[in-house]
């Protein structure tokens, strides 16, 4: 393996057997760090994810270039010795491994935890599961929605009339990722100290459970489940979207100072007399009264005019965007979070970090299958 070169991770190693999306997308942030990702694929197909919707760039999908930047592409057969040999040097090379892979699979190929981490003492393993490797659903595989679903996030999102909703983005499958790299760079550092890798495990299921931390917590604790809300927060009011008369705009009065402010700047200050509205408490048990006068209000008068008035008077307030609006907003630009990809004429959300002041800049495209196997000193399959 040869450093990349750049980044805070450079000289860290990656092994990567990943599909589709959490054990890439930890590669991806890892690669966009400065570390080398290898990524090994099956010699027929390669990962999932480059099919994953339509062609995009050298036969590959979108999805596959959003979660494979970055890295280099080795195709290999781990049923052949041929395989298993090669998986075996470039796993002595890494640092770090990562998979997501079927449970029992590794254990068939002969790379589960256990062996791997007997063979290659230094490494710092990292496995990826649906459902976690303790319990009795342990062997089982899963996706995103399942995942959401059974953990009863699906639950907890929407209204108090809604049916359970899958969140939009793959919070579980990306969080899972985040947690990934978090514990292999706790890893690491322990390495250091002592010279010895070990077995990191995490699941889908386990991130599910960690989003919905609050709402368990207060089920756990106090015997019942937050009220749902579309946009609004159990303990704030008002603290949610709200129609004005040409778009939705979302308020957070997280406490009495901002509710007065807000009374203030829409000439309601009879509010703060009210025992009723006076108080967080007293709105959160009269928020049907409240609104009945607040809803009309804000429907009167464009957002643009509530907007420059509530910041102007220090009201915490947001427009409800659409993605293009948000993209396209001259804040979201100065922060530089589309980058463009290195001779592909693209651009692709990059990390939502930056160090000494700069953010990790996208080195490479997504690989193509098996285009590193020769640089590897590995057999190049006919593919």
């Amino acid at each position: 393996m040869n450093s990349r070169g750049s980044g805070v991770l450079e000289g860290v190693r990656v092994l990567e057997l990943g599909q589709v999306l959490a054990g890439p997308f930890a590669g991806a942030i890892l690669a966009d760090l400065g570390a080398e990702v290898v990524k090994l694929e099956r010699v027929e197909g390669g990962d999932d994810a480059r099919r994953m919707g339509p062609e995009f760039r050298h036969g590959d999908a979108l999805n596959f270039q959003v979660f494979n930047r970055g890295k280099q592409s080795v195709a290999i057969d781990l049923k052949t010795d041929a395989g298993k040999a090669a998986f075996e040097q470039l796993a002595a090379e890494a640092d770090i491994f990562i998979h997501n892979l079927r449970p029992g699979v590794p254990q068939a190929l002969g790379i589960d935890g256990p062996s791997v981490c007997e063979r290659h003492p230094r490494l710092i393993y990292c496995e990826i599961s649906a459902f976690g490797h303790l319990g009795p659903m342990a062997p089982r595989p899963g996706y995103e929605p399942l995942i959401q679903a059974f953990s009863g996030l699906s639950s907890t999102n929407g209204g108090p009339d809604d049916p359970p909703m899958r969140a939009g983005s793959s919070i579980c499958d990306q969080g899972t990722g985040m947690w990934v790299v978090i514990g292999a760079l706790a890893m690491l550092q322990r390495r250091a100290a002592t010279g010895r890798g070990g077995l990191l495990q995490t699941s889908l299921l386990e991130t599910a459970l960690v989003w919905n931390g609050q709402k368990a917590d207060a089920f756990t604790n106090q015997g019942y489940l937050p009220a749902r809300h579309r946009s609004g927060h159990p303990g704030f009011v008002p603290y949610e979207a709200f129609e004005t008369a040409d778009g939705p705009l979302l308020i957070c009065c997280g406490n009495d100072r901002l509710f007065a402010k807000l009374a203030t700047e829409m000439g309601r200050a009879e509010w703060l007399q009210d025992e009723r509205f006076a108080t967080n408490r007293g709105r959160l048990a009269n928020k049907t009264a409240l609104f009945e006068q607040l809803e009309p209000l804000l429907a009167s008068t464009p957002r643009a005019a509530w907007l420059a008035r509530f910041e102007s008077a220090g009201v915490p307030c947001a427009p409800v965007h659409t993605v293009p609006e948000a993209l396209a907003h001259p804040h979201v630009q100065a922060l530089g979070m589309l980058a463009p990809v290195p001779e592909e004429g693209f651009s692709l959300t990059a990390l939502p970090l930056s160090i000494d002041g700069s953010r990790p800049a996208l080195t490479t495209a997504a690989p193509r299958l098996g285009a590193h196997n020769q640089a590897h000193g590995l057999p190049v399959f006919k593919l």
